[in-house]
C-alpha cells in the first residue's frame, strides 16, 4: 500500500512542482477511512494518512509548487469499479462513487470552478446514487 499510494503521490508532487502550469491542480487520492483509526487494516490507514499529510503540506508556502497551484485529496469509500465489483459482487453498488462523477468533478476544478481550497481533504459520499462532496478536517 505504501508503494502504490505514497511513493505514486509524492511522484506526482515531484512532477507538479517542476511542470504543473501556474494555477494548475494536483489531486490526490486519499481514503475517508484513513480520518479515524484503522486497526484492522494499519498499513492502508498509514499510508492514505501519508497522503493527507502530503497535502496540506504541498498547500503551504514554499512546498515548491507553482504560484497558485492548488492540492486537494479525493477521499472516496469505494469508487465503481470493474475490479472493485469483481472483488465484492454482492455489495451495495449503489453506494460506491461513479468514475463518471468524479471525472466530471476533476474537469470542473481545473476550469476553476467551484474547486475547493487548497489543502483541502474533499469526501465523496454516495447514497442511493447520488453523490455529495464535502470538506473534512484530517485526523
Amino acid at each position: 500500500m505504501w508503494k502504490s499510494s505514497v511513493w505514486t503521490s509524492a511522484i506526482a508532487a515531484g512532477l507538479a512542482a517542476h511542470h504543473l502550469k501556474e494555477g494548475g491542480l494536483l489531486a490526490l487520492t486519499g481514503a475517508q477511512a484513513a480520518l479515524k483509526p484503522t486497526p484492522g487494516m494499519i498499513g492502508y490507514g498509514l499510508a492514505k494518512a501519508a497522503v493527507h499529510h502530503l497535502v496540506g503540506s504541498l498547500a503551504g508556502a514554499k512546498s515548491g509548487l507553482p504560484k497558485a497551484a492548488s492540492v486537494v485529496a479525493l477521499l472516496p469509500v469505494t469508487l465503481d469499479t470493474p475490479a472493485n465489483r469483481n472483488a465484492m459482487p454482492k455489495a451495495n453498488f449503489g453506494s460506491w462513487t461513479p468514475l463518471g462523477f468524479v471525472a466530471e468533478t476533476l474537469f470542473k476544478w481545473t476550469s476553476g470552478s467551484e474547486r475547493p481550497s487548497s489543502g483541502s481533504l474533499v469526501q465523496l459520499e454516495t447514497k442511493e446514487g447520488n453523490t455529495s462532496l464535502s470538506i473534512v478536517s484530517p485526523l
